[in-house]
């Protein structure tokens, strides 16, 4: 696999160090894998309880199998806490592509609102979402000769964030210099704008992400914004978990299917104070992968696969994943899949059938992490005292987690493996709906178009994926258009065959009339496949 990151932090040889001991069978909670199945309440207690103090429980049943992931006390008290500050990071914000020429747009960084803009020359802007005469948000204002306007009285802000009109002012008075915005640092880099969180450091051009596989010729990659009702933290775990794609995405497409699920074999190839990563495969197949993970500060994951084609000529895949925290329960995430080479699958399906299947993938997924950011939310306690983690299918997720205690300390907020910050404000958990209710509410007001708005819903596919993306958008639209005008000949041709003699003619007109009804139901089709929310079909309705 290959072992192109950042330009920084990670890479990956077959020399790579390894920078702290790895965990050992020793340091794990062992219990008899035969009697799982029957295993009873008060012997999950004891093991959470034993996982939570680091101590060692063991199932005296005959083939016993050390199966959990968790550190000794002794090894905690050896793991370092590093400087950290969350503002002195690259944080992802939008693809370029999608950001809007003629509005401003807002945005979040954990609990920081910031508003994009572009000025009349195209460069790209970023202020603090807040007007210094009232505090009303800029985002809500609009774009005046590449100017961006407050829409509560009218000031405007020009690149610098210099005020530079006040139409209240009288002719002779000067506009005060205090009368002006925050502004942050944006970059475009390989198609994705990025934002230095800190006002007070200079950007750090170093830890500006790179990815080399980006950067090869032909490389084709498919890319797509979308807002998702649960943590960052959550998120990145769910994208670093391969063991659950067999079930949670069964038949979503060709790859995965429930009765591949089975013990996955991983290796941790390096750790740094900013990240890890390492290798992964299955256990049906030696455990040996060529599966490559990487996650790097702040919320950037990578998995990359090299392979050989029959010419001989080397190929590259990467899956890109920019999680970007927006709030509380609340998370933004750019996915990019690439290749150098295509599969004329690839070539012939439209842009907006691959991201109407990527909707549905995180919409499998909603649910249960939702109600997951809801117990962190609720328990307030380290993940060491929640999860039960195996080591045959949960080891990213206890690397990312025992990450979080090394550099928590510098966030807003932070679950870590063993440490714990709460944050200052009262979350804001957003439910995602499930089977009948999913379909009725979390589809309406896209469901069949979207002449209806309605305030923004993160549970709503309209909401999460179409608004931030002009390609689906114009999609959309345009089944829209021709969605109406086929349906209105239909009934200008049926009612015409009515009024004509000829049999003939009548046949003609109502053959007609049938193909473009049709032709208005596939467009139906196409608008509902981009709109309306999975439901899956095994649940009780």
């Amino acid at each position: 696999m290959a072992a192109p990151f950042l330009s920084s932090p990670l890479q990956i040889t077959s020399t790579s160090p390894i920078l702290f001991t790895k965990v050992t069978p020793a340091n794990q909670i062992q219990f008899n894998q035969r009697t799982t199945s029957t295993c009873t309440s008060n012997k999950l207690r004891l093991l959470r309880r034993s996982a939570a103090a680091g101590t060692v429980v063991t199932d005296q049943t005959e083939g016993g199998e050390e199966v959990l992931i968790n550190p000794t006390p002794e090894e905690e008290k050896r793991e370092e806490v590093v400087d950290y500050d969350w503002t002195e990071e690259w944080y992802p914000l939008y693809l370029t592509r999608d950001v809007p020429d003629d509005s401003p747009l807002g945005l979040t960084v954990f609990d920081r609102q910031i508003v994009l803009y572009r000025d009349g020359e195209g460069t790209l802007r970023c202020y603090e979402d807040r007007c210094p005469h009232r505090l009303a948000k800029l985002s809500e204002g609009q774009l005046i000769d590449g100017r961006l306007e407050c829409l509560y009285h009218g000031w405007q802000f020009e690149g610098n964030g210099k005020c530079v009109k006040i139409p209240q002012l009288p002719a002779s008075a000067k506009i005060p210099k205090v009368a002006c915005v925050k502004t942050y640092e944006v970059k475009d880099s390989q198609g994705v704008v990025w934002v230095w969180m800190s006002t007070k450091t200079p950007p750090d051009p170093e830890k500006l992400p790179w990815f080399e596989n980006f950067a090869r010729p032909g490389f084709y990659d498919i890319s797509g914004v979308h807002e998702l009702p649960y943590d960052h933290s959550i998120l990145l775990e769910n994208l670093m978990d391969p063991a659950h794609v067999p079930i949670s995405h069964d038949r979503t497409d060709f790859t995965a299917k429930r009765e591949d699920a089975q013990p996955l074999v991983f290796e941790v190839t390096e750790r740094t104070n900013r990240g890890f990563a390492g290798t992964w495969g299955r256990e049906k197949e030696g455990g040996k992968g060529n599966n490559l993970l990487l996650f790097s500060a702040p919320c950037v994951l990578q998995n990359n696969r090299e392979f050989e084609g029959k010419d001989g000529v080397k190929n590259y895949f990467s899956g890109l994943f920019l999680c970007r925290p927006t709030g509380q329960g609340k998370s933004m995430l750019i996915v990019r899949f690439g290749v150098t080479k295509r599969s004329p699958l690839v070539q012939v399906l439209p842009l907006w059938f691959w991201h109407q299947n990527a909707c549905k993938v995180f919409e499998q997924d909603m649910g249960f992490l939702s109600s997951q950011n809801e117990v962190l939310m609720k328990e307030k306690v380290p993940t060491k005292e929640l999860y039960l983690n195996l080591k045959s299918s949960d080891t990213w997720v206890a690397e990312y987690r025992k990450w979080m205690d090394k550099v928590g300390h510098g966030m807003p907020y932070h679950f870590g493996h063993r440490t714990i910050s709460l944050p200052k404000v009262p979350p804001v958990v957003e439910h995602a709906p499930a089977g009948l209710i999913a379909g009725l509410s979390a589809s309406y007001p896209a469901k069949g178009g979207i002449g209806n708005m309605q305030a923004p819903n993160l549970a709503n596919r309209y909401f999460r994926h179409v608004i931030h993306c002009r390609s689906c958008s114009k999609v959309i639209k345009s089944f829209e258009l021709w969605k109406n005008i086929l349906f209105g000949t239909a009934v200008a041709l049926t009612a015409l065959a009515i009024l004509v003699v000829s049999r003939q003619w009548k046949a003609v007109l109502l053959g007609s009339a049938t193909l473009c009804s049709a032709a208005a139901y596939a467009c139906l089709r196409a608008i509902q496949m981009n709109t309306n929310n999975f439901i899956r079909t095994h649940r009780r309705l």
